[in-house]
């Protein structure tokens, strides 16, 4: 039965539904109901009602903690009046507005009133369009805000995106789904969890229209829907989904149907997949019912769940997925199983969940990722079409680059830093990754300097460079005072770090320093200051921990949570360090372990949640010392943490990753301190089409003790193929107008040849792996031609920009189109997917070619690179 309940119409079960979670959370958070609920008792429509009942229904807790009732009313009476507004407002149907245009969140951002804003910015640009050419344009608003950067996983909010202009595609993505929202046109952030057949991820969006979905590549413009760099790599995921704040009902498949949310899995729309069903089966061949099973894909050189499901009664879980590898392994209380799957050859299989200890010794086998599949035929645009785009293109480059210019410069840095007695480096340093933020910090600095000295400059240095963009005064002069009063009680770089510093993970910055010092009693902070367990205990009488409420783990701010005194456990212990920090005790989360621990008679000590006493201490600790392996090849590539391996302990069944720096390369007898306990290293060496060869090598760690543990790989027996041969005309175009041909170049050399798109995403993965391999490209003395076509050469294109490269890198024009010349001589070769890479040696024969977006091009050339030079 449907009826109109409240302007919307929905069916007897849910309605009912929003009103019984509604009334959940309305007694969840009973600590806030003023804050929370008054809204209510406001003059609502019907309509207001119950679209606000919608979004408490499923609100995540961590917003329930962190923002007041205030903001969730504007946001439904703007979204409300923009839904009557826009044309196609009455075409949205009730199921996609509830879902996909009235929801405030998409990933883990700030929450700011931002709908009437983005509106007032688009609005007259596509009141006239149509639905699909709404979408287009709001992408072009979308690119002249925000380009392409890689930075941490904490999601800033489409404000300060466009205040910062770079973003990764999690942030773009969130953005554009923010904008199209706002003009009432249903969208979703879509993404891989993980790719198989690539380190790393993506996110995009779809947005629909009169009837159907559409993707594009957010703040990545095409000239048409259903386009994108990405669409060669989504053929091969293993699975593409997207989170609904909701019991979403479908039409799509779903993966997950959790209480407070759904995960529907959108791969057929993108990929060739298949259903598969995972029984698991006790010893004894007996169904085990509510086991959890995760499915995993080695990523990062770790293996990352992209699904983990319960079992049914039948002890079976299904998923529909790629046809690649998976890494299945099933829990289920002390026991545990796990398998390696192979989708392309069956759906059907089994596990046996018989295990208790861990195994010794080492374990070896290959991931192989879906096929690479041919592009799906498409009617080319016209070259009229493609002209008015790239012109577009460089006009949303030149709006972006027109905001750029009002950052705060070097040389105002230089100045101020003069004015303030302070180094200009460190100044500049800090405004320059502030950005769009930078004259704020600069006022910081103004109003600051004078009265603390280097202070608020340290505080400054202390954040994360993302934090720069979206930390304002408030809490920037909270943490600087309430912090300075216990700077003579510890070293600087102790203080610094785990007491002046904020940031404790990636939850959102804001004041809470002199916050927690009002409201703790005097007498109190005397006592936890003397003895810290004190806070445990404090948390443990009045904190709630409620896990399965918030999809996105330790985002609530401190303050929320201690407002809420509810929150999953990662809000939990970020709020202990906190606490700490703001009484003077420097406190952290372990750097590895992410565990909460409190500095204390100069040591470290856990903040054990599970047992409290007087002390505390760190877990039993014993050392490992990585080996190199003698056995390996010149061309081998470098150690590097969660690059090539990485460390899991088995907790409760489950291997969870430690977390050592991204990429660190020092790992070579120095001492790794772990927990004692058992292990499991990984080690992996990706091949150019995709697969890994896996090495697992299962040790243990005794309390005192020290063992080394080789880190060897498997190495692939590979040759060096002649696959084709440069032409010696070919010719591009230097920056100074001269022209120059392959041999001019590459001097005789053996050469890298790169034909990149600076705007995207897959070029940039490129130029980072290459300037962060720079010291290996200058050893080989291999000149590298980067070469630029039209649409690439845009206002914000600057080469000199680009520093701290490989010494013999030479951008080039590529205005005569060698490109389609190259690809010619090489059949096979997608030339309209950048980059396009070859490896020429130093004969004119090419040796290596690459086209489209895949981490680890820079590795493979330089490997290449040293295999050529080692036949000489």
């Amino acid at each position: 039965m449907s009826l109109t309940a409240a302007g919307f119409s929905l069916d007897e079960e849910t309605r009912i539904t929003i009103e019984r979670k509604f009334k959940e959370k309305e007694q969840l958070a009973s600590a806030r109901k003023t804050e929370l609920f008054s809204v209510f008792e406001e003059e609502l429509s019907e309509e207001e009602r119950m679209a606000l009942k919608f979004l408490y229904a499923y609100m995540p807790l961590n917003d329930l903690a962190d923002y007041e009732g205030s903001l969730f009313l504007s946001h439904v009476r703007k979204t409300l009046e923009i839904r009557r507004e826009m044309p196609w407002g009455n075409r949205v149907p009730d199921h996609l507005f509830l879902h996909f245009v009235l929801p405030y969140r998409v990933n883990n951002e700030n929450i700011e009133d931002s709908r009437g804003i983005l509106f007032d910015e688009l609005y007259s640009r596509v009141k006239h369009l149509s639905m699909e050419d709404a979408i287009l344009e709001t992408n072009h608003w979308c690119y002249e805000k925000a380009t392409y950067i890689g930075n941490d996983p904490r999601t800033v909010s489409p404000l300060t995106l466009i205040r910062t202009t770079l973003g990764r595609c999690g942030e773009e993505s969130t953005l554009a789904v923010a904008a199209l929202r706002s003009l009432c046109i249903p969208a979703r952030q879509c993404y891989t969890p993980r790719w198989a057949h690539s380190d790393s991820n993506h996110a995009w969006v779809e947005a629909w229209a009169d009837g159907s979905w559409h993707f594009i590549g957010a703040c990545e413009p095409e000239p048409r829907l259903n386009e994108g760099w990405f669409s060669g790599p989504a053929r091969r995921a293993m699975l593409i989904n997207t989170r609904v704040p909701s019991q979403y009902p479908g039409p799509e498949s779903i993966t997950l149907a959790h209480e407070w949310y759904t995960e529907i899995n959108l791969l057929d729309g993108y990929a060739p997949s298949r259903n598969i069903v995972v029984r698991i089966r006790d010893s004894e061949g007996q169904p085990v019912s509510g086991a959890a099973v995760s499915f995993q894909v080695y990523n990062f050189a770790e293996f990352t769940p992209i699904a983990k499901l319960t079992t049914d009664a039948r002890g079976e879980v299904s998923l529909t997925t790629g046809f690649g590898d998976l890494l299945v392994r099933a829990v289920e209380g002390s026991r545990w199983g796990e398998s390696k799957l192979s989708v392309s050859e069956q759906d059907a299989f089994t596990i046996t969940i018989d295990e208790y200890e861990q195994q010794d010794g080492i374990v070896e086998f290959d991931m192989v990722p879906p096929p690479e599949l041919p592009a799906d035929e498409a009617s080319a645009a016209t070259e009229e079409v493609l002209q008015q785009h790239r012109n577009r293109l460089q006009q949303g480059a030149a709006i972006r680059k027109s905001f750029e210019d009002t950052f705060v410069s070097e040389s105002r840095a230089g100045e101020l830093a003069v004015d303030l007695d302070l180094p200009a480096e460190r100044v500049w340093q800090v405004l320059r990754k502030a950005r769009g933020n930078s004259h704020e910090i600069a006022a910081f600095l103004q109003e600051q300097t004078e009265t603390y000295g280097e202070w608020p400059l340290r505080l400054l240095e202390s954040l994360n460079e993302k934090d720069l963009t979206d930390t304002f005064r408030p809490a920037l002069v909270d943490h600087l005072k309430g912090s300075l009063q216990y700077a003579d009680l510890y070293d600087v770089e102790l203080f610094s770090r785990y007491v002046l510093c904020p940031r404790v993970l990636f939850e959102m910055i804001g004041p809470y320093k002199l916050f927690f010092q009002e409201t703790l009693l005097a007498k109190d902070i005397a006592d936890y200051r003397q003895a810290p367990f004190g806070l445990v205990r404090h948390l443990l009488e009045k904190f709630e921990v409620v896990e399965d409420m918030t999809y996105y783990q330790g985002s609530a701010m401190p303050t929320g949570s201690y407002r809420l005194l509810k929150g999953d456990r990662i809000s939990r212990d970020i709020l202990f360090v906190a606490l700490c920090r703001s009484i003077g005790i420097p406190a952290r989360l372990h750097p590895s372990e992410r565990k909460p621990q409190y500095w204390m008679n100069a040591v470290w000590h856990d903040a054990c949640f599970e047992q409290v006493s007087m002390l505390t201490p760190s877990a039993r600790i014993g050392e490992v010392l990585v080996k190199r392996d003698p056995e390996a090849p010149a061309e081998a590539e470098e150690a590097a943490y969660f690059r090539n391996f990485s460390f899991a302990r088995l907790e409760n069944g489950w291997y969870q990753s430690l977390f050592y720096p991204h990429g660190q390369t020092n790992v070579y007898d120095q001492p790794f301190e772990l927990e004692a306990g058992s292990y499991r290293m990984t080690a992996g060496t990706r091949l150019k089409d995709g697969s890994v060869l896996v090495r697992f090598t299962y040790f243990a760690v005794l309390e005192g003790m020290q063992a080394e543990l080789p880190l060897s790989f498997r190495y692939p027996v590979t040759e060096v193929p002649v696959i084709g041969e440069v032409d010696s005309a070919w010719r591009f175009t230097r920056r100074n107008g001269t022209h120059a041909s392959m041999d001019e170049l590459t001097r005789g050399r053996n050469a890298v040849l790169a034909w990149i798109e600076p705007e995207r995403e897959p070029s940039k993965h490129l130029l980072r792996e290459i300037k962060e391999l720079a010291s290996g490209y200058d050893a080989l003395g291999m000149p590298i031609i980067l070469a630029v076509g039209e649409a690439g050469w845009t206002a914000s294109f600057d080469p000199a920009a680009y520093i701290d490269f490989p010494s013999d890198v030479t951008f080039v024009h590529d205005g005569d189109l060698v490109i389609h010349q190259a690809g010619g001589n090489l059949p096979g070769s997608d030339t309209g997917s950048l980059p396009f890479v070859l490896v020429v040696d130093s004969e004119g024969r090419i040796r290596y070619v690459s086209a489209g977006y895949k981490l680890g091009i820079g590795r493979e050339v330089l490997q290449t690179g040293t295999r050529l030079s080692q036949q000489k």
